[in-house]
């Protein structure tokens, strides 16, 4: 059965209130309570055409009278201080919170427990936050573990293989957690000839970093590049630089431009972070906790993850390891892209080629 959403879209201030249609509840026609979901930024459509959806339409699901507060910061930290403000001025009972800045989210989630209000910290964890309920999202240990096993898979013919190592923000707790179980597959196994981390994971940082491996005549069996900004970065300083052929690059994300380079053999592998999986979790966490629903210990099976502050509870999606043979029954399987999507332009005779045109 199909349900629909009988309000019009709001948008004031930058947040926006998707109001589900009326049903029947157990005391008669009073109205559902009102989630919302933060978001940091619009530099990539994922969170406005990915995430919202899939969280808006699980919301629904499970309680068609409930409103949905959306707001994206557009990476202003100011920006997201005022619509979680205004989220629960507005009536929030339950607050879904992917934070632009960690720390400065902190105050939100403080502001939020003097009201009784729940937050939930998704995709990216809020720092030193005593009152965080719960964060939803991936463990990024597990991701530069798969990372690392990946390349030291496709560099497994060299004997002592050469590789160059591009973190992430050497201030983010995820880049850190990635960096530590890397290494932990790679050390011993591979000779690392130049690592670094990258401030903010940016992909200019990264290109202008990778420019080292131009002292190293050619001699690069891998990089492992802790997501997909970065991997474009070392692909380009590694194509300025007459490297061929390419060594194998890892990435993270599974952004699209990184589907389409790992279609076209450029770059070796990716990892997907199940998002509708993710957003639908996070979304029925919100629902528990607005209505005093408890939470089964099943949810986080025990796991914790510490924000400086404490342990807190987590809902761990498992990410997956993509290659040019595993697009298929990945990415493209779970409708996260589409072939349409991928296989544009100078990608069209590469996708024919990989059996997906």
């Amino acid at each position: 059965m199909k349900l629909a959403i009988r309000s019009s879209i709001v948008v004031l201030a930058g947040i926006s209130l998707i109001a589900c249609g009326e049903g029947p509840t157990s005391t008669g026609a009073a109205l559902g309570k009102k989630i919302a979901f933060l978001v940091p930024d619009a530099r990539t459509d994922r969170f406005d055409s990915k995430d919202r959806p899939f969280f808006e339409t699980k919301v629904v699901s499970l309680c068609s009278t409930c409103e949905v507060i959306y707001g994206n910061a557009n990476q202003d930290t100011a920006l997201q201080q005022k619509q979680a403000e205004s989220a629960l001025a507005g009536g929030a009972r339950a607050i879904v919170l992917d934070p632009v800045d960690r720390q400065a989210a902190s105050a939100i989630v403080a502001k939020a427990a003097k009201r009784g209000v729940p937050v939930i910290a998704y995709d990216r964890l809020i720092v030193n936050a005593d009152n965080l309920r719960y964060f939803v999202g991936f463990d990024s240990g597990a991701i530069g573990a798969i990372q690392a096993t990946s390349l030291l898979k496709r560099v497994s013919s060299v004997t002592t293989p050469t590789i160059v190592m591009i973190n992430g923000d050497p201030d983010d707790p995820d880049a850190t957690a990635m960096k530590k179980s890397a290494h932990d597959v790679l050390d011993g196994k591979v000779k690392i000839a130049v690592e670094f981390d990258v401030a903010s994971w940016t992909t200019d940082s990264a290109k202008d970093l990778t420019k080292a491996v131009a002292a190293l005549n050619n001699k690069v069996d891998g990089v492992y590049a802790a997501n997909d900004a970065l991997a474009n970065g070392a692909i380009a300083a590694l194509k300025d630089a007459k490297v061929k052929p390419l060594p194998a690059v890892t990435g993270g994300d599974a952004q699209l431009d990184a589907v389409q380079r790992i279609v076209a053999g450029e770059q070796y592998m990716t990892v997907y972070k199940g998002i509708k999986e993710e957003a639908e979790a996070a979304a029925q966490l919100a629902y528990q906790l607005a209505y005093g629903v408890p939470v089964p210990a099943s949810a986080t099976n025990g796991r914790t993850v510490n924000n400086g502050a404490r342990d807190v509870p987590a809902l761990l999606i498992p990410p997956v390891e993509v290659t040019r043979k595993t697009l298929v029954s990945t990415v493209l399987a779970d409708g996260y892209w589409r072939r349409s999507d991928i296989c544009t332009g100078q990608y069209i005779q590469a996708c024919r080629s990989a059996g997906i045109g």
